[in-house]
């Protein structure tokens, strides 16, 4: 049999606005980055329809299959395209619970390791499908630099000249989107990032422009439902970095440095219990090339061209 290996990287949001409800979805306005935290994603062909998935690593053991989006992502792979099934290993090492888009990287790995095991190149109904499965996970199967708009599926993507590097704090405990997202509502921010500003600055490389505009509208309902984000914002802000902020509903806070060395620094000084750990935002110089989805690295078994042929169901 063959299989392909892919690693499905974490996003951090640079800024976050909510602009309303649009069909039940909150509409969001938001640049996000891909960070060097990733989940691999490894798929082996089988010879029936069925998809099995098997997660390990961070507490995913006991993701009920029903709630699992990767194995929501791979049944509607397969009926979609109308392939044979798969085996699926996740290994996480992205949180669950922390705003780190996890669960979305592992719908969207599950996405890209399909198609590279059964030769699927459209890359719009990949997107469509993903779509489907979650707010960001369209965004998800390409990663990089984005602005994210409406509900999440709406991808302007990015350039940057240069990387960013953060200490990010990783409380022990999750956030709930959901529960989230209703405390905002029942007070919402008046204020709001200038996501377009933002975005300005990082296609200019301008890192102060960058710093200027970080910012978080759940922020605020994330501290009050988990007194450990609270936490790790203050433990961030002691290191008086350019930035520092929640990302997505939380519970992880990234604080923003100029310099790698800088950021090393402050890990180094960092003494308390909380996990911490340095990480870097993915930049195109970093991308292999000839992959459907530069932020993702695949590999496959040598003999696996000789055995694609028996891949694809018949009709």
């Amino acid at each position: 049999m063959f299989s392909v290996s892919v690693k499905s990287y974490a996003k951090v949001n640079l800024s976050l606005n909510i602009s309303g409800v649009q069909g039940g979805y909150h509409a969001i306005d938001s640049v996000v980055a891909n960070i060097d935290l990733y989940d691999t994603v490894r798929a082996r062909a089988r010879k029936d329809r069925l998809v099995n998935v098997y997660m390990r690593g961070r507490g995913s053991e006991q993701i009920p299959p029903e709630q699992n989006h990767a194995v929501r992502a791979g049944e509607a792979f397969v009926a979609a395209f109308g392939t044979f099934g798969a085996d699926i290993e996740i290994d996480k090492d992205i949180p669950i619970g922390a705003g780190l888009g996890g669960s979305s990287a592992d719908a969207a790995g599950v996405l890209n390791a399909l198609a590279k095991l059964y030769k699927v190149e459209d890359r719009e109904a990949l997107k469509a499908l993903a779509d489907g499965l979650g707010s960001d996970t369209g965004y998800m199967l390409g990663g990089g630099f984005a602005r994210l708009s409406g509900r999440g599926t709406r991808v302007q993507p990015l350039a940057s000249p240069r990387r960013y590097d953060m200490l990010l704090f990783l409380p022990a405990s999750p956030v709930s989107t959901a529960a989230c997202y209703r405390r905002y509502d029942a007070a919402p921010d008046p204020l709001r990032a200038d996501s377009a500003r933002l975005a300005s600055a990082l296609q200019a490389g301008d890192f102060a422009g960058v710093a200027a505009n970080v910012y978080n509208a759940l922020q605020r309902p994330a501290c009050e439902l988990n007194p450990e984000v609270a936490a790790a914002l203050a433990a961030a802000a002691s290191f008086s970095p350019a930035a520092h902020a929640v990302t997505g509903s939380g519970s992880a806070v990234f604080a923003l440095f100029e310099s790698e060395e800088l950021c090393r620094w402050a890990h180094s000084r960092w003494k308390g219990k909380m996990c911490a750990r340095v990480v870097h935002t993915l930049v195109p110089g970093e991308r292999r090339r000839g992959l459907p989805n530069p932020f993702v690295l695949v590999q496959e078994e040598p003999d696996a061209e000789k055995r694609r042929k028996d891949g694809r169901e018949k009709s």
